[in-house]
């Protein structure tokens, strides 16, 4: 019976310390982006181009083959609309200086979806006078009859630092938090 016992021991010891041993990391996957000389990337830049084209001319036709019915869009100033809403805007408005100019960065495809980053410049008029509101956009497409429709965008307008300087941080770390840091108090 004490043998059974150390035995049984002995096995309970070597399946702790091969369950305590930690398993092999795998290697980090890399997100498959494109190059800018790739068939995706020219492929997707012929989209933005006739997206591009289509808001530039008020081409109502142009921009519904790019757009998908299920379309949204979260504007830079946080509005957020459909196609529907997007080609009455074109159709409608009086800002007859409106200009769209899109340059796609990188692609990434997941299968029937694709994301699309890049940068844009849109010209418009504001109540302040004429806006060249430039910024970074995030399209995602869905592969739909043979093609692609864009069923997402989100633009951002970049910052504009106008030669001020950035205001510095006196945290030590990126996340301070008073508690973990450096007590105020010196020791004397």
């Amino acid at each position: 019976m004490t043998r059974f016992a150390i035995c049984f021991s002995g096995f309970l010891l070597s399946c702790t310390a091969v369950a305590q041993v930690p398993a092999p990391t795998p290697p980090p996957v890399q997100m498959p982006v494109t190059s800018a000389s790739s068939p995706d990337m020219r492929q997707f830049q012929k989209i933005e181009d006739s997206w591009d084209d289509a808001v530039n001319r008020r081409d109502q036709y142009g921009l519904e083959l790019v757009l998908s019915p299920l379309f949204l869009d979260v504007a830079a100033s946080g509005d957020i609309s459909t196609r529907n809403q997007q080609v009455a805007y074109l159709l409608t408005t009086e800002d007859k200086t409106l200009h769209l100019e899109q340059k796609v960065v990188t692609v990434r495809m997941l299968g029937d979806i694709a994301v699309a980053n890049g940068t844009y410049v849109l010209h418009h008029r504001a109540s302040s006078g004429q806006v060249d509101e430039k910024g970074v956009f995030t399209h995602v497409f869905e592969r739909a009859h043979n093609g692609w429709l864009c069923i997402n965008s989100q633009r951002t307008v970049l910052r504009e630092d106008g030669g001020k300087s950035k205001k510095q941080s006196n945290a030590d770390l990126p996340f301070h938090f008073p508690i973990f840091g450096k007590s105020e108090k010196k020791n004397e």
